[in-house]
């Protein structure tokens, strides 16, 4: 089985939160995301993109509710 690449282009970064390629180039512009310059080519962690996620996620407002 191929190993899933570590470094993802604007594309799959966009494909992989569900934005417009747009999105993903203001957010690194106004480095909301961490990106990573090689080159002409712009590049993501997946790994800062899950934590970005996992940051982003709101916690249960009554966890003892049910």
């Amino acid at each position: 089985m191929a190993e899933e690449k570590r470094l993802i282009s604007v594309e799959d970064a966009a494909s992989y939160f569900g934005v417009q390629k747009s999105t993903i180039y203001s957010w690194a512009w106004r480095r909301k995301i961490p990106s990573v310059k090689m080159g002409r080519r712009l590049l993501f962690d997946r790994e800062d993109l899950d934590q970005m996620i996992e940051a982003g996620k709101q916690r249960e407002r009554f966890p003892n509710a049910w």
